[in-house]
């Protein structure tokens, strides 16, 4: 584990991503999802969502990151709020 800085924002991340799944598995044996159309333009179930989100925060971040040096806590509401938006009405 020497290989990476461990540091509690990083774990924290890590675990909320773990919990996160942890939540769409139980949504999904709960509540099957079934494919629909919303503000993406093409069909989506929730995981589809839930990783669209995941690759849009992480190309935020990395691009917030890669022009400032400022803490990314706008970017991670902006990620927070793009999240719900998508996972509602995308």
């Amino acid at each position: 584990m020497q290989w990476m800085a461990w540091t509690w924002p990083t774990a924290t991340f890590f675990i909320c991503v773990a919990v996160a799944l942890l939540i769409m598995t139980l949504l999904e044996i709960l509540w099957p999802c079934t494919p629909r159309r919303g503000l993406l333009p093409l069909v989506t179930t929730r995981g589809d969502r839930f990783f669209i989100t995941l690759l849009i925060s992480a190309f935020l971040h990395a691009g917030f990151l890669a022009v400032s040096n400022a803490p990314v806590y706008f970017v991670s509401l902006m990620s927070l709020a793009l999240a719900f938006v998508l996972m509602r009405w995308g």
